[in-house]
Formats: C-alpha cells, sequence, structure tokens
C-alpha cells in the first residue's frame, strides 16, 4: 500500500495538496500586514521595551510555525461534514481578520492602545474559536492552543509597551 504523497486522495477525498494549500493561504495571510507596517520604524526603535521583549528574530519564526499550525486546524476543520463545521469556520475567518488587523493598527498607526485593544478581542475570538473547533475536531481545537499561548503573550507584551511608553 503506497502512503499518502502530495496529490494522492484521503479516504475522504480531500487530498494532502489541499492540506498544504491551507498552510501556504494562512501563511500569506498572516505575513500579508508586514507588507504595509513592521516594527523597523524609528518609533519602534524609540519606544522602551520591557525586560522580556524577544529578540527580533523569534517573532517570524514563531508566526511562521503558529500560522502552520492554523492551517492545519483550518484544514481538519474544512474538511469535516461534523455539526458546527459552518460557526468554526466562521470564528477562524474573524480571529484572523482581528490577527491581520494588530499590526496596522499598533505598527501603522503608532497606537500601541489601540493594538491592544484589538489583542483583547482577538484572544477572546481565538478562546471561541478553540471551543468550536473542539465540538468538529479536538486535534484541529489541539492545533490552536500554542496560538492562545502566543497571543497571551503579545497581550501581556502589548500592555508592556503601552504602560512604559505612555
Amino acid at each position: 500500500m503506497e502512503s499518502p504523497t502530495l496529490g494522492h486522495r484521503l479516504p475522504d477525498g480531500k487530498s494532502i495538496g489541499t492540506a498544504i494549500g491551507f498552510v501556504l493561504l494562512i501563511n500569506v495571510v498572516g505575513a500579508l500586514p508586514a507588507t504595509v507596517s513592521s516594527p523597523d520604524t524609528p518609533w519602534f526603535r524609540a519606544l522602551e521595551k520591557p525586560s522580556f521583549y524577544p529578540p527580533g528574530i523569534a517573532f517570524p519564526i514563531v508566526w511562521t510555525l503558529l500560522f502552520t499550525l492554523l492551517g492545519v486546524a483550518l484544514w481538519l476543520v474544512w474538511r469535516s461534514d461534523a455539526d458546527g463545521r459552518g460557526l468554526a469556520l466562521g470564528l477562524f475567518v474573524a480571529q484572523m481578520l482581528f490577527n491581520v488587523a494588530w499590526t496596522p493598527a499598533f505598527f501603522g498607526l503608532e497606537r500601541p492602545l489601540l493594538g491592544l485593544a484589538v489583542i483583547v478581542v482577538l484572544w477572546v475570538l481565538v478562546l471561541g474559536t478553540i471551543a468550536a473547533f473542539r465540538r468538529v475536531d479536538r486535534r484541529a481545537a489541539a492545533l490552536l492552543v500554542p496560538y492562545l499561548a502566543w497571543i497571551t503573550f503579545a497581550a501581556v507584551l502589548n500592555f508592556e509597551l503601552w504602560r512604559l511608553n505612555a
């Protein structure tokens, strides 16, 4: 028996190639805000940073890993026929919109407090997405837990950046 590879079909008719497509799509969508704003500005470099601020290289590494996990989780839910799939997919889209909105709010507008408001809503939406994914596919929900942990850390970091520079 052949092992599944790109182009082979899974039992439910959804290919591994489609899973890779979901991963690539989420990574592209997640990277889009970096094309309009980034931490590489005089404004951000001048901000006082908390002692636990990670090295700059950590962010692209962590986000690529997290967006990859999100892509796989989304694919698992998308290919399911379980009740609650529509709600789970809708919540995923909503949380991605807030994820994408954070970078322009924080870096583009140079408004850490606005960024904090966006990330708090994002955190709530990610929690709801995990709950909705759990009803459809427990593996998909588990894949979102590191994302929630990072969003929690990012919210604390965002708060400290605002507090230190207000």
